[in-house]
């Protein structure tokens, strides 16, 4: 939505992807300015992501800083979006695996639960700077769909009691205020920071995560929260997608499935890393001196 994406193929079936950012959002046009810098920030996420779970993230090749282009690993059909796959009912058996494993390593490895204070510190400053991107989610998240926000859309005026509910219910205001001040304030890891079904690419065996161009230091929740919310919007729109009544009900089971296994998994595999740290010395947050 927010970017040019091209798919470069060779002789053989080889190819890559490069994705240019322009100082717009590309779906709207410069009527929304948007900082172009946001390349950068998720070419060093990727980097780093890869790193931590490379089975799970795809290589990037070179950084076109002039132009904001980044050229990385080209994931080929039969990979597609993973919402696109929900949508037409298909079940990923290894879905809460594979996001599970991503969504252990990539929180815990970048916190100070496994990082040294200093290196954590300098992460922590770099990606402070992708702030455009931060106040864009605030927006869009933490604020406009609880007000009269510009882009706001909804299916009108079947729905439009329900958002003039939401527009006066206060505690709802309170709480997303709340978990604004979280987001603003809690920096325990890096976070992808827009971990939706539309970025995460499948097939029958492989998952690969995507676009992390909002990537900043944050609370480790939103990723999580993120994912597992999208899984349930799958669940909720699924009846609309029916042909008939209780054509998808064996896909709703598995979405539930999905989410519980992908929670269950996710603290089994966190913890798993957070006892081997402390076993071989103990971290910057709780180190050995002090619990071993």
């Amino acid at each position: 939505n927010i970017n040019f994406v091209y798919i470069v193929e060779g002789e053989g079936g080889s190819g890559l992807v490069v994705k240019q950012a322009l100082p717009y959002v590309r779906c709207i046009g410069e009527s929304w300015p948007l900082t172009a810098d946001r390349a950068m920030f998720e070419t060093n996420a990727l980097v780093e992501e890869h790193a931590m779970c490379p089975e799970h993230v795809p290589q990037v090749f070179k950084f076109d800083k002039k132009n904001s282009a980044i050229f990385m690993e080209y994931l080929a059909p039969p990979s597609i979006i993973l919402r696109y796959g929900l949508i037409d009912g298909v079940v990923y058996p290894h879905l809460a695996d594979s996001m599970s494993s991503f969504l252990a390593s990539t929180l815990f490895k970048s916190s100070l639960l496994n990082l040294a204070s200093a290196e954590y510190r300098k992460k922590l400053a770099f990606f402070a700077d992708n702030s455009p991107m931060c106040e864009l989610t605030e927006q869009v998240i933490f604020t406009d769909p609880y007000g009269a926000g510009f882009h706001n859309k909804w299916n009108a005026p079947h729905l439009d009691e329900d958002v003039a509910d939401l527009r006066r219910d206060t505690a709802a205001k309170n709480a997303i205020s709340d978990l604004k001040h979280k987001f603003c304030s809690q920096a325990q890891a890096l976070l992808h920071g827009d971990l939706h079904t539309g970025s995460v690419m499948v097939t029958q065996s492989t998952v690969h995560v995507i676009d992390p161009e909002f990537a900043f230091y944050g609370p480790m929740g939103f990723d999580i929260g993120a994912f597992i919310s999208n899984l349930f919007l799958a669940f909720f729109a699924s009846e609309g997608h029916e042909a008939c009544e209780g054509q998808r009900e064996d896909h709703r089971q598995w979405l539930l499935k999905c989410i519980r296994d992908t929670w269950n998994q996710f603290e089994n595999k966190f913890l798993r890393l957070w006892n081997d740290k402390q076993r071989d010395g103990g971290s910057a947050a709780y180190p050995d001196l002090l619990f071993g």
